[in-house]
């Protein structure tokens, strides 16, 4: 019964202190940001001060997406790898071909997306 409260003391003060982070956080931003509205020019986008013409809000390109997203998938898959090579011992045959089996369906996606062009920059 002990160790349980013991445990629960534990979450206790974990929540206390995440919840104590993410609103002291947002304190601490609002006591050091400036509260002033300043001049008119100050909503503009990158506070530059000089007028903007057209549209502000310009559409970019999908490229940028799909190098993002390429980007997040090939990440992520080093973390796996990263963490597969930690337990590799442990993992034996199965781990092994599981990670190789992986791979190959990421050398897949991108064999597939440099035929289609994507890793192209137009």
């Amino acid at each position: 019964m002990d160790q349980l409260w013991g445990n629960l003391w534990y979450v206790g003060g974990f929540a206390f202190a995440g919840t104590l982070f993410v609103f002291g956080t947002i304190a601490l931003a609002w006591l050091i940001s400036h509260r002033t509205r300043g001049d008119e020019h100050k909503g503009y986008p990158y506070e530059s001060g000089i007028d903007t013409f057209g549209d502000s809000h310009a559409r970019f390109g999908i490229s940028f997406y799909i190098y993002a997203l390429m980007f997040v998938a090939f990440d992520i898959e080093v973390v796996f790898i990263y963490l597969w090579a930690i337990a590799f011992r442990d993992l034996l045959l199965g781990g092994l071909v599981s990670m190789l089996i992986f791979v190959a369906i990421l050398l897949v996606g991108l064999l597939y997306a440099w035929r289609k062009g994507v890793l192209t920059w137009r």
